[in-house]
């Protein structure tokens, strides 16, 4: 798929290693954070975190993701970065980011939580962050290769398969669906 055997073996990622690297990363984090923060502000601070994450799932794969230069190095980039998906939405290896992106994205974010926050306020929020990120990277792999049982596994597979099969300008937040409404991503036909 890519002219370099390297490149095509960063791209592919067990499901699993997301939960390896996270999970840790996470319990440092909010570990780090207990007795530093009162527990209201920990708990806020971290549902504050997971809702950022929401938010930017939204917007990093709409405007980030969906980003489609038509030619050059743009294209080709796009296309590594999920356009290889788009095309191959099944491969099982293809579903969740790679740690060659995610992390160092992700601490990046965490520095950004530090800098504007400081310590050890970034810590419950960073905690919440990299958990959204967590819930939506299994969430994405769970849609594509399980059959959800529940009404709401049901509600996101078919906006997530709209957004794949039918209409890749809307229905861009996979584990958070309620963005595509407030920004009018919301795919028309998943109203009827």
């Amino acid at each position: 798929m890519f002219d370099s055997d390297l490149l095509d073996k960063l791209s592919r990622v067990h499901p699993a290693v997301p939960v390896i690297i996270f999970v840790p990363a996470i319990g440092v984090l909010l570990g780090l954070a207990v007795g530093r923060v009162s527990a209201l502000g920990f708990l806020g601070l971290a549902a504050a975190g997971y809702a950022f994450w929401t938010l930017s799932e939204y917007w990093i794969h709409r405007a980030i993701f969906h980003f489609e230069p038509e030619e050059g190095f743009g294209a080709r980039l796009h296309w590594i970065i999920h356009g290889v998906h788009h095309d191959h939405p099944n491969d099982p290896l293809r579903l969740v980011m790679p740690p060659s992106v995610s992390v160092p994205l992700s601490s990046l974010f965490v520095l950004g939580f530090y800098a504007v926050l400081g310590s050890p306020l970034f810590l419950p929020f960073a905690g919440g962050f990299l958990s959204g990120y967590l819930i939506y990277d299994m969430t994405h792999y769970h849609l594509h290769h399980h059959k959800p049982k529940t009404w709401v596994g049901r509600r996101l597979r078919e906006l997530h398969m709209r957004h794949h099969f039918q209409d890749d300008t809307t229905g861009f937040g996979i584990s958070a669906p309620y963005w595509d409404r407030v920004f009018r991503t919301f795919s028309r036909i998943a109203e009827r």
